[in-house]
């Protein structure tokens, strides 16, 4: 279905959320359109977070609007739906529009092979109704759904349509792209050329993909790396936990500009508890890069200054490889907590593969790799 018809049936004027790639034709059509408009479309940290918005934007004029967002971030939702949305406590109605990853008999990624098992289930248990968009649905039946929709929102009920793979087309071509000269894989290299034997915790996308095909070009084994490949935003948590109870070893962890932004409160948390032995790299391409490049609000605030503000003993950004090779040494051979942001450019190699382990095969190696350490 072309995603323009989609929008003229839900006959709706705003849209926030988190961007997926399996609604990438969604996501462009909205940048294309209204780009990153107050009035229209706002792209949000996480998606309880666009949920909350999404409940303002009805309480200030009464319409419904739009939430759209990959499945994994239904646990994100829970809260504002069930305690905010629901019609049994403010009655606020809106158009969920999921991205359906780990759909069952598809073969996906680790990560979501169990929430694609229970995305419909989560739906049904907080009480959305919800319609599946497969590459056959016509614009008839999504208006068909709609006459029914548009009565339990007129009753305070939220509603969902779930989005697979494909199921939604746009025509045109958006090129997202920075100012920035350093590609994500060469700094993860240089990274790599400085951590020797410590700890790496990768946040999810192409930052552990690259990382895991960075070891496989060196043949390096893969204990010293756990690769979150799931649980956006919260790499950074994980490092800390691991921080606190190895305080003998340098702990690295490589961050994304939108995993960070997706649960900032962890960064207050990490200040305060101050571990010496942890290194907070954020590589900020200002962008989901590995769902489509749709930006983020990271070229509009200051990092360095959030780090120096949560208590981060030592902060600096870089824009190039020999700031880049100076700093990591300054913080390897530190003993205090570290933060440096790296200023990335946009893109992957287009034969960029996936890890070839299991997630239980990572846990197992990384955790056999700390306890003899």
């Amino acid at each position: 279905m072309n995603v323009e018809d989609f929008i003229s049936a839900l006959d709706c004027e705003f849209f926030t959320g988190v961007p997926d790639s399996q609604l990438k034709a969604l996501c462009n059509y909205l940048l294309n359109t209204y780009g990153i408009d107050e009035k229209h479309h706002i792209i949000a940290a996480n998606e309880g977070n666009c949920t909350a918005l999404a409940a303002g934007y009805h309480l200030a004029t009464g319409k419904v609007p739009v939430i759209y967002m990959q499945n994994s971030g239904e646990g994100n939702i829970i809260n504002p739906v069930a305690s905010l949305l629901n019609d049994k406590v403010y009655a606020i109605p809106a158009i969920f529009v999921i991205g359906w990853r780990g759909q069952p008999g598809i073969h996906d990624e680790p990560q979501h092979t169990y929430q694609g098992e229970i995305t419909c289930k989560l739906l049904d248990l907080m009480d959305i109704e919800n319609f599946i968009i497969e590459n056959e649905t016509t614009f008839d039946e999504i208006k068909n759904v709609m006459e029914k929709y548009n009565f339990l929102l007129k009753s305070g009920k939220q509603v969902a349509f779930i989005i697979k793979k494909g199921a939604l087309t746009y025509d045109k071509k958006i090129e997202y792209k920075n100012n920035n000269k350093m590609l994500r894989e060469k700094i993860i290299k240089h990274i790599v050329n400085f951590t020797g034997e410590d700890p790496i915790i990768s946040t999810t996308g192409k930052t552990s993909r690259e990382l895991f095909e960075i070891r496989e070009t060196n043949n390096q084994n893969h204990k010293y790396d756990f690769l979150t490949v799931g649980s956006m935003g919260h790499t950074s948590s994980i490092a800390l936990g691991i921080a606190i109870n190895k305080p003998n070893e340098k702990i690295w962890c490589i961050d994304g500009d939108g995993s960070l932004l997706m649960h900032l409160g962890a960064m207050a948390v990490i200040g305060n508890v101050n571990p010496p032995n942890l290194v907070h790299i954020v590589i900020n391409n200002e962008a989901h890069e590995t769902v489509g490049g749709m930006p983020t609000v990271a070229n509009t605030i200051n990092l360095v200054e959030m780090g120096k503000a949560c208590g981060y003993k030592y902060v600096s950004t870089v824009d190039n490889f020999k700031d880049l090779d100076l700093e990591i040494k300054k913080v390897k051979d530190n003993n205090y907590l570290s933060f440096i942001e790296i200023k990335s450019s946009i893109g992957a190699r287009d034969n960029l593969g996936r890890p070839t382990s299991t997630a239980i095969e990572n846990k197992k190696k990384f955790m056999k790799f700390l306890k003899e350490r």
